[in-house]
């Protein structure tokens, strides 16, 4: 078993990353930093609208050319640079060094071809090898991520297959080529519990077993608390904090994350009405100007109209606010 690594380097270090779309002069994104190294598993969560997935299509290469303009990138992929703007080297990456499971396995495979064919074409677009190894490691993978009868289903449509097996059909396609970091767009949305167990508990395992560095964008806190090592709390497009997962977890510092981790239902204790964010995520028409946050938060003053400084709390643990740490804030006197 492959425990994530605390001494060595970032496997995917992102320290600075800002695109803008159409003719605006504002960022979607602005300044989103984060790391995840071999064997770890990073957690990107928020509200649906923050830019989560849009960051990970960044990564990917994958946002449509001529709408997304990327104003700062400063990445580094194994030690070595990551060029956003090299269509060919990311087409390289793409598949064989790093992989994407999409949010909806439906639209995502090819509802015209066999579920077979779909993985053995990812293979052999990286790997120089014949149709007939091409379909035998598509018939492991298939077998790998517990589907049954693999044989068998290699011959079927995705439209034949529940959602928990197409799943499974995208899981296997998008590690049929052994990358070194997997991007799981909120791999379990629309799955029932069970099955999101199921799913959850497969990707943990393959990471187990290869040590691959892992992306996990949800929104739902549960599978943060399950299988995160580090958190990244975004936000309209920032990152508003991050940390390890204990530390995010049991002494938030930014008024967003203090608010999410106040809507999670409890299973014990007395029933209460959950705690909820006022307002909406803002549009990029609306951004506020210095805390993109300002205009929900509880505690905004006006000093909240400049750009909030990265405090600071030791361990990997950063928030982006003027008044972090909130509780010596809100001590009386």
């Amino acid at each position: 078993m492959v425990t994530p690594s605390t001494t060595s380097a970032p496997l995917l270090d992102v320290r600075a990353l800002s695109l803008g779309f159409g003719a605006s002069q504002t960022d979607l994104l602005k300044g989103l930093r984060y790391s995840v190294a071999p064997g770890e598993t990073l957690c990107i969560v928020g509200e649906s609208g923050c830019g989560k997935s849009v960051s990970s299509l960044a990564i990917m290469g994958l946002l449509p050319k001529g709408a997304a303009t990327i104003t700062e990138a400063d990445i580094q992929f194994r030690g070595a640079p990551y060029d956003l703007s090299d269509t060919a080297a990311l087409r390289r990456h793409r598949g064989a060094d790093i992989a994407m499971i999409f949010q909806e396995p439906m639209t995502s495979l090819n509802p015209a071809f066999r579920v077979g064919d779909q993985i053995a074409e990812a293979v052999r677009a990286h790997r120089p090898v014949s149709e007939a190894q091409a379909r035998d490691r598509a018939v492991e993978m298939l077998g790998r991520v517990g589907i049954p009868a693999p044989e068998a289903r290699m011959s079927e449509y995705p439209h034949q297959l529940s959602g928990g097996m197409r799943q499974r059909v995208m899981i296997a396609m998008a590690l049929a080529n052994d990358p070194a970091l997997l991007i799981a767009d909120e791999p379990t949305t629309a799955l029932d519990v069970t099955i999101q167990s199921q799913i959850l508990d497969l990707i943990r395992d393959l990471q187990a077993e290869t040590g691959m560095g892992t992306i996990m964008i949800t929104h739902d806190l549960g599978v943060v608390a399950e299988i995160a090592d580090k958190v990244a709390v975004m936000y309209a497009g920032t990152i508003v904090e991050s940390g390890p997962a204990e530390a995010i977890f049991n002494d938030p510092q930014h008024p967003y994350t203090i608010g999410l981790m106040s809507s999670m239902p409890r299973l014990t204790g007395p029933r209460e009405r959950l705690a909820t964010v006022p307002g909406t995520v803002p549009t990029i028409e609306t951004m506020p100007k210095g805390c993109r946050f300002s205009t929900r938060c509880p505690f905004a003053q006006p000093l909240c109209a400049e750009e909030p400084p990265s405090r600071d709390f030791g361990g990997g643990h950063h928030a982006l606010c003027h008044f972090a740490p909130l509780n010596d804030w809100l001590e009386p006197g």
